[in-house]
Order: structure tokens, then C-alpha cells, then sequence
């Protein structure tokens, strides 16, 4: 098992290459991500739309859905919220502030359109028809329920839910082998699940899933609008994912291993 400063010291190296990625390699890698991330938010969707309680559909919820960033991570896929710890080269002076910015940018965007492919695809395959349509219901009930947040609970779940990815994402470089990977990403994402924290690139599933949800079911939402989608979720849970995963860990841990 690699140390915590052995793994600063890798994640310079590995910062450092996505910085210097080219537009097409990145902004398709991050298709794939946020079509991942989504993925794992469907097959979570599904396996808890019978739990008998919103504690036991969380738990359960919460052991599937951390498919999504281990097909991310053994993929090579570009994750926004994972490159946050990209803070780490550019603090360190082995990359650039620009090239970090270049970064995620595209990668958002990437993530984004991924996200929603595979909501389209849910709805016009209607998977969402799962269990005499109560999926579709609770697709949507999740995306009204993620338009309505206020700022600063998007700001603070956002702070603690990117803490936890990044700490996945960290915790998966100690392990060489693929089994110890797995199981160093899977707790700290079925955290975040389990306490209902925000990831923005999940939003970038689960609140498109829904908006099309009401008019492929012809579901009534009332609420649910673009404008909830990017302003009310988005912006926030945006700048507390940034907080979380560049300020909490990465420059925490910059701090503590890579700073004379």
C-alpha cells in the first residue's frame, strides 16, 4: 500500500498529464465519465425504488451507486469532481493554474453531456416504467426535490460530498491491485450517499432525468424548470464540490506533503 505522501507525490505526476491533455481526448473522456456517474445513479435508482423506508433506500442506494466512479477510475475516464485534486501540480508549481482551469472546463461540459445521454436514453427506453412506473415517480420526486435546494445547503452538501469523492479517488492510489482500488473507492462514496450530500456531475443525470421523465410519463412536477437545474442546483453544488475537493483535500494535503 502506497503512503499518503507517496500518493502526493503521484497525483503531481498524474495532475500534471490531464493538464496537458489535447481538447478531443479530454472532452470525450469526460462523456464517458459523466455517462458513468450516471449509470451508477440509474442502477441506484432502481435497486431502491422498493425499499420499504427512505433509510434502507439509501443504504441501498448507496452500495450500488459507487459503480459509477469505479468504471470511472479503472476506465481512465475524466471525472470534474475527482480533478479538482489537479490544485496539487498547480500549487506545487508543476502545472498550470490555466491548464487546471482548461481542465475543467472541459471536462464539466464532457460530463454534462454524458449525464445527459443517459437520461435520454432511460426515458426513451422506458426503463423508468420499473415497478408499474413508481421509478419514473421517484426519478422525478429526486429531481424536483435537487431543483428546490437552497444555496447554501447546495454550497455546504456539495463541501462534503467532493470531500469524499476526492478521498475515494485518493484513497484508490494506495492500492496496485484492482481489488483493493475497488474497495478503497466504494466507503467513502457509499458515505456520501447515505448522509445525501451533492455531486454536480450526479445532478448532471438525475435533474435531466427528471425534467424528461414528466413529459415521456406525463408526470406533473411543479418547480422543476431549467432554471432550477443551473441556478438553484448547479452553481452552488458546483462551488462547494470545487471547495471540497481542491481546498479540503487537495491543498490540504499539498500542505501537509509537498510544501517545504
Amino acid at each position: 500500500m502506497k503512503s499518503p505522501a507517496a500518493i502526493a507525490t503521484t497525483y503531481e505526476t498524474i495532475g500534471t498529464a490531464k493538464t496537458n491533455m489535447n481538447f478531443r481526448k479530454t472532452f470525450l473522456l469526460g462523456i464517458l465519465a459523466g455517462a458513468f456517474i450516471a449509470l451508477g445513479g440509474l442502477g441506484s435508482q432502481i435497486a431502491s425504488v422498493c425499499a420499504p423506508d427512505p433509510s434502507t433506500a439509501r443504504l441501498v442506494s448507496s452500495v450500488v451507486f459507487p459503480i459509477g466512479l469505479f468504471m470511472v477510475l479503472v476506465g481512465g475516464a475524466e471525472l470534474f469532481t475527482g480533478n479538482c485534486l489537479i490544485i496539487i501540480p498547480v500549487l506545487s508549481k508543476k502545472a498550470k493554474l490555466s491548464g487546471m482551469l482548461r481542465n475543467w472546463l472541459i471536462v464539466y461540459f464532457g460530463n454534462m453531456v454524458g449525464g445527459l445521454l443517459i437520461a435520454l436514453l432511460a426515458n426513451y427506453s422506458h426503463t423508468y416504467a420499473f415497478a408499474d412506473g413508481a421509478l419514473a415517480n421517484a426519478v422525478v420526486s429526486t429531481a424536483v426535490a435537487k431543483s428546490g435546494i437552497s444555496f447554501a445547503d447546495g454550497v455546504l452538501k456539495g463541501i462534503l460530498c467532493n470531500i469524499l469523492v476526492c478521498m475515494a479517488v485518493w484513497c484508490s492510489f494506495a492500492a496496485d491491485e484492482l481489488a483493493g482500488k475497488v474497495l478503497a473507492l466504494w466507503l467513502p462514496v457509499m458515505l456520501f450517499i447515505i448522509g445525501g450530500f451533492e455531486h454536480c456531475v450526479a445532478n448532471m443525470y438525475f435533474i435531466p432525468a427528471g425534467m424528461i421523465a414528466t413529459s415521456v410519463y406525463g408526470i406533473a412536477a411543479d418547480g422543476l424548470s431549467l432554471f432550477g437545474y443551473f441556478v438553484t442546483n448547479l452553481i452552488p453544488v458546483t462551488l462547494g464540490n470545487i471547495i471540497g475537493g481542491a481546498l479540503c483535500v487537495g491543498a490540504m494535503y499539498y500542505l501537509i506533503y509537498l510544501k517545504d
